[in-house]
């Protein structure tokens, strides 16, 4: 059995700086030809999606994935909500954890695994002000101390 290539096309690195994230899933995602052509253009933006239960579905809105240049009439709209593909009981299990614990969720990289394009997509839970410049101080202190590693 041979691994699956796994080639990243789009991540979401604003979802790291704004939220912790709790939990990753891996779903896969409802699209139409041209959106999966455009895709492997790498013309998809994750910047401001978000991810929400409706009717026992999981759908991503905000996700824009540009119109593919040669796709003519079969092009559909760059920033309409998508169905997310997962199991019945992982959708409930989010959404119970979305309704009483105060997270959301929100998709972190956009990926093909073979042939077929995935989601991961993140439970997550909003950082304060102070959160952040406590990442952001980490960061500095440990590219200061690889620097003087480098330097030694």
């Amino acid at each position: 059995m041979a691994k699956e290539s796994i080639k990243t096309a789009a991540s979401n690195r604003k979802a790291f700086h704004d939220y912790f994230i709790l939990e990753k899933y891996e779903a896969g995602i409802e699209l139409s030809g041209t959106e999966v052509k455009s895709i492997r253009q790498g013309t998809l933006n994750l910047k401001d999606s978000f991810c929400a239960v409706k009717n026992g579905e999981i759908f991503v809105h905000g996700m824009h994935i540009s119109p593919y240049e040669k796709g003519n009439i079969f092009n559909r709209d760059p920033d309409r909500s998508r169905r997310l593909l997962m199991h019945k009981r992982e959708i409930l299990k989010l959404h119970q954890q979305v309704r009483l614990e105060g997270c959301t969720i929100v998709p972190l990289s956009v990926y093909f695994k073979g042939p077929r394009v995935k989601v991961e997509i993140g439970l997550a839970k909003g950082k304060k002000l102070y959160d952040k410049r406590e990442d952001a101080a980490k960061k500095d202190a440990a590219r200061t101390i690889e620097r003087m590693m480098k330097e030694r």
